[in-house]
């Protein structure tokens, strides 16, 4: 029977260690392991040259990298490039890379699709396909052509980083770790429409930047955009992010997408106000782009300069973000590989 070799993209320090002790490797392999993996980048195990040939081999036969290179990529005018890694379990996830001058930004995804289904998100329309594993997560950074010169990670791909909760951590977990990537937490920023529980037990277990997704300041409405608002509401969300300090390294942003006629009204702006009152935050103004059967529309320049300049002026700092990679359809809320899974299943 054909042995089912297990990844070592994804274990921590103390797992590589272990695996060292069951094949009866030296203690400190597990260390030459973490660091062929976190910092050399290895796309197979007879690269660790500093482990012996023998102690490869019995590691290539329960082990692999579990590294998967992407299998497309699509190129913006503006420089943003999307591409297609394949997962673990035979599916496809999208990740975006963001050049901006000295900054570079991968969106990366959690998961194949959404639950969350919310009116304006094109992976929602797509149904939930299935969680990332860590393996899959990390990958997308792993495998990246560009992974040198990142400066940034968000969590902001396809998914609700939330509902694939302790595969989000421990890949979050690795990119900080001294044993890993040795990033500051700072660079990474974790976006979520808000899961109870999971919510509270990310700022309490991590340090990393988090964005929540608003869309919509009063929950009766917003839960018409957002069917989630109906298990923890935007109110109890704020109401439990007052409980802890962003006033130092953490930041803690709101994203809000902006829709003519829906939540661009000078009395959505004063209810935006009234909401996070007090609260160390900012707001990030989102373009809308029109996905296929909704009939929501977004605003013009002037609309989204008039609402972040009113939120600005009574305290709420607010920038309106630049759209990037629309033309292949890298923007925010229209990731989906629906098409690409359809065709496989073909």
């Amino acid at each position: 029977m054909e042995v089912v070799k297990k990844p070592l993209l994804g274990m921590n320090l103390l797992e590589l260690k272990a695996v060292a002790k069951e094949l009866g490797m030296p203690a400190f392999a597990g260390t030459q392991m973490a660091k062929w993996l976190y910092t050399q980048h290895v796309a197979s195990i007879d690269e660790m040259t500093n482990i012996s040939k023998a102690n490869r081999e019995k590691l290539g036969e329960n082990y692999t990298i579990g590294c998967r290179q992407h299998i497309d990529a699509q190129y913006s005018k503006d420089g943003t490039i999307k591409y297609l890694f394949p997962t673990e379990e035979g599916k496809f996830v999208e990740t975006v890379y963001i050049p901006d001058d000295d900054r570079a930004t991968l969106c990366v995804s959690s998961q194949v699709g959404c639950k969350m289904n919310c009116l304006f998100c094109q992976t929602g329309k797509q149904g939930f396909e299935g969680n990332l594993s860590a393996v899959d997560i990390l990958n997308q950074i792993y495998s990246l052509p560009e992974r040198d010169k990142l400066t940034n990670i968000v969590f902001m791909g396809q998914g609700e980083p939330m509902d694939n909760y302790d595969n989000m951590l421990r890949a979050t977990q690795v990119m900080t770790a001294d044993y890993g990537y040795a990033w500051s937490p700072k660079r990474i920023t974790v976006s979520s429409i808000g899961i109870k529980g999971k919510l509270k037990r990310f700022l309490e277990e991590s340090d990393c930047h988090v964005a929540i997704s608003m869309h919509h300041p009063i929950p009766s409405e917003r839960s018409m955009l957002m069917p989630a608002e109906r298990g923890m509401s935007i109110a109890d969300i704020v109401e439990l992010l007052r409980n802890y300090d962003f006033s130092h390294q953490r930041r803690l942003s709101f994203e809000y997408i902006v829709f003519s006629g829906v939540n661009d009204s000078l009395n959505h702006a004063k209810a935006i106000v009234e909401l996070v009152k007090g609260l160390d935050c900012r707001f990030n103004l989102i373009r809308f782009h029109t996905i296929p059967n909704v009939p929501l529309r977004g605003v013009d320049d002037k609309k989204m300069e008039e609402f972040r300049d009113y939120l600005t002026g009574h305290g709420v700092f607010t920038t309106i973000r630049a759209s990037r990679g629309q033309d292949i359809f890298a923007a925010c809320g229209l990731l989906s590989t629906a098409k690409k899974i359809a065709d496989e299943r073909a």
